[in-house]
């Protein structure tokens, strides 16, 4: 038995569109597979797209053409941590960019509604990770007045020295 944790993620008719887009966006990504129904559905005719499996740097998914009934929401999202604000702003700029939303604290929204932390490994080591507690919590309180996810100000808030 060929045993795997596969997320499938529910789409409005619009699950190859956007596994074709996150593919093109992110490393060891691709599209492979897109099955269409053989028959008739309750939401679809024959012959439509209702599954598409693709990786994501390498994670497997399945995207289910499902239809309006259940949108997406802040309680499930894509996390990619960034090796640097050239590679958050790609990311970043890409989704947004794309019909998606800017949100706060380096979260955004694709324009199919999933949600996206463009999350800097600079900000969990700075922010989360760091040993300095108050300069933890410096990097902390800057990032929550971001949108997109700035190093340098983040870097500079943690090195800051309190008056």
């Amino acid at each position: 038995m060929d045993k795997h944790l596969t997320t499938c993620i529910w789409y409005n008719y619009t699950a190859e569109e956007a596994a074709n887009f996150y593919a093109s966006l992110l490393p060891d990504s691709r599209v492979t597979n897109i099955y269409r129904t053989p028959s008739d559905t309750p939401s679809q005719k024959a012959g439509e797209v209702i599954v598409v499996e693709f990786e994501l740097m390498g994670q497997k998914f399945i995207g289910l053409n499902g239809g309006p009934q259940f949108p997406q929401s802040e309680a499930v999202s894509f996390t990619i941590h960034t090796d640097n604000q050239e590679e958050t702003d790609k990311l970043w700029n890409a989704i947004v960019g794309n019909g998606g939303a800017e949100s706060m604290c380096g979260w955004c929204k694709d324009k199919w509604g999933v949600n996206w932390q463009i999350t800097p490994k600079q900000l969990i080591a700075l922010g989360l990770a760091n040993p300095d507690r108050a300069a933890g919590k410096r990097a902390m309180d800057a990032m929550m007045q971001m949108k997109k996810i700035d190093i340098a100000a983040i870097e500079a808030a943690a090195a800051a020295v309190p008056a």
